[in-house]
């Protein structure tokens, strides 16, 4: 998988929002492997993070006065679109509520914030200059699906469904693995080729927590580090 998958029904990448920056960077870095490093070429210096020298998301920083007062952390999730207008129009006729209207990132794209009907945030992204970064299939520690959990997954599949014309081919609606055992959202599925070894480098580090689901016959582990931040970790397929 890619993080780029067309021009629309894509995942082009991801922003965690943090108050501790530097805490979340040393606990996915030394479970996950990501490097959390600077961008130079970018005149903001912003925070990249790279998996296997492929770019695969970014960081920012809640204490930034751009933020209001009071924004939890939370993982930003961008999906390509053809117009984030129309988009955004289409997802709050069917209930989503607008939370930061359409705006140009500069001259990367256009982008929005909505929480959709069932509680989960997410940004359509129009690309301009950046259309999402590549990273090549099976690479350990690199984006492997999406998954949206709510207590109405199926509602929620055909809502993105509607909004975007197509089914979202890299993404999985399920319920949450304990009743209210967490806040409707999307998350993230990375592939390790050593999910216990991830286990128990989280379980070490002492500033997260590690639970085991059963998917289709199969052990996941879903990683929540500081700040509540959660991803799901799987074994690198080997047909990849």
């Amino acid at each position: 998988m890619t993080t780029r998958l067309g021009s629309v029904n894509s995942f082009c990448w991801m922003d965690l929002k943090a108050h501790d920056v530097a805490g979340v960077a040393e606990f996915f870095s030394a479970a996950l492997g990501w490097r959390f490093a600077v961008d130079e070429g970018d005149w903001r210096r912003a925070v990249r993070i790279s998996s296997g020298g492929h770019q695969i998301g970014g960081v920012s920083d809640l204490a930034n006065p751009v933020y209001p007062p009071g924004i939890p952390a939370h993982i930003a999730y961008y999906l390509a679109v053809d117009d984030v207008e129309r988009r955004v129009d289409a997802a709050t006729a069917n209930g989503a509520r607008l939370v930061v209207a359409p705006f140009d990132a500069g001259d990367q794209g256009r982008t929005a914030t909505l929480v959709d009907p069932f509680g989960a945030a997410f940004s359509p992204w129009q690309a301009r200059e950046f259309g999402g970064w590549q990273c090549p299939p099976g690479a350990p520690f690199a984006p492997h699906r999406m998954v949206h959990i709510s207590d109405q997954p199926n509602q929620a599949r055909l809502f993105y469904r509607e909004l975007l014309g197509v089914d979202l081919a890299f993404a999985d609606f399920v319920p949450p693995p304990e009743p209210e055992s967490c806040a409707p959202r999307w998350e993230l599925v990375v592939s390790a080729t050593d999910v216990d070894g991830v286990a128990a480098r989280a379980a070490a580090h002492g500033l997260g927590h590690v639970a085991w689901l059963e998917r289709v016959g199969r052990r996941v582990l879903r990683l929540t580090g500081p700040e509540g931040l959660s991803f799901r970790v799987v074994p690198v397929d080997p047909r990849a």
